[in-house]
C-alpha cells in the first residue's frame, strides 16, 4: 500500500460483538469465530477473551498480527488463513498449547516466519500453503509432534531432509512448487511411506472460484480413474472349433472338440 493511502475500512469489533461470536464446539471447546467479517486490524478487545480454546480470524483483511496474541495461552487452534499477513510475530513461540495453525493463503515470505516457531513443541498441524515461501524454515524439523504439514503453492525448490525425518509425519502437501526436476517432489514423497495428500482447508472455507477449481480437478481425476477401470469385453465365440487369433482363450476347448471328432 502506497504511503498516505488508506486501506479499506473494516468492521469494528467491540467486546460485545466478540462475546456474541463465541461458540461451543462439539467437543466442548470455546471457539471465538470472527471469520468473514471484513476485519482490517486485529481487534485488541478480544485479548480480554483470552480463555478461549480456538480463535478463527480467517477470511478477513488483516495485515498484521500483534505480539500481544501470545496472551492466548490456552489456545489450541488458530486459524488465520486468507488474510494479507506477511509476517508472524516472534511471540507466537510462546503459545505452546497450540495444536493447529493455519496461515495459508496469505503473503508470508520465508523471512516472515520467526525462528520461535520451533518452540511450539506440541503442534500437530501447520498449513503454510498458498504463500510466497522460497525456502522451508529448518525450525519445522524441530517440531517432533507434527502429523500434517501444508507447503503447497509456494516458491520452494527444495525440501529439507529434516522434514522427512519427522517421526510422526503422516500427511504432507508440497504440490505446485517450482522444483528443479519434475520428479523431485515425487522422490521426496516416496521417501515417506506413510505419506498422504493433505488438504487442510475444508470446502466451506473456500471461495466460490477456488471451490469450483478444486471440484473440476477432482471430476477430471475421477474420469481418468473410471477410464482406467473400464476394460473392453472380449468377444466370445462359443461354437468356434478352429483356432485363430480371436480364439486363443478357447484353445483347450478347440483341442477337445478336434480330438472327439
Amino acid at each position: 500500500m502506497a504511503k498516505g493511502e488508506k486501506g479499506p475500512k473494516g468492521k469494528k469489533i467491540t467486546l460485545k460483538v466478540a462475546k456474541n461470536c463465541i461458540k461451543i464446539t462439539f467437543d466442548g471447546k470455546k471457539r471465538l469465530d470472527l471469520s468473514k467479517m471484513g476485519i482490517t486490524t486485529f481487534p485488541k478487545c478480544i485479548l480480554r477473551l483470552n480463555d478461549v480454546d480456538e480463535l478463527d480470524l480467517s477470511r478477513n483483511l488483516i495485515r498484521k498480527i500483534p505480539d500481544s496474541i501470545s496472551k492466548f495461552q490456552n489456545l489450541r487452534w488458530l486459524d488465520l488463513h486468507s488474510n494479507y499477513i506477511d509476517k508472524l510475530p516472534e511471540s507466537i513461540g510462546q503459545m505452546t498449547s497450540l495444536l493447529y495453525l493455519n496461515v495459508s493463503n496469505n503473503r508470508l515470505t520465508s523471512n516472515g516466519l520467526p525462528v520461535e516457531l520451533k518452540q511450539l513443541k506440541n503442534i500437530r498441524t501447520v498449513n503454510l500453503g498458498l504463500n510466497h515461501l522460497d525456502s522451508v524454515p529448518t525450525t519445522l524439523g524441530a517440531l517432533k509432534e507434527l502429523h500434517e504439514v501444508g507447503l503447497h503453492d509456494n516458491l520452494l525448490n527444495n525440501i529439507p531432509v529434516s522434514i522427512s525425518k519427522l517421526p510422526k509425519l503422516k500427511k504432507l502437501n508440497i504440490k505446485r512448487n517450482p522444483f528443479p526436476k519434475p520428479d523431485e517432489s515425487e522422490t521426496f514423497i516416496d521417501s515417506i511411506r506413510r505419506l498422504e495428500n493433505l488438504y487442510l482447508v475444508e470446502e466451506k472455507d473456500l471461495c466460490a472460484a477456488c471451490l469450483r477449481k478444486c471440484q473440476n480437478a477432482r471430476d477430471k481425476l475421477n474420469r481418468i480413474k473410471n477410464m482406467a477401470m473400464t476394460t473392453p469385453r472380449k468377444t466370445i465365440f462359443p461354437n468356434l472349433i478352429s483356432p485363430n487369433s480371436m480364439a486363443k482363450d478357447s484353445w483347450e476347448d478347440w483341442r477337445i472338440c478336434s480330438t472327439s471328432s
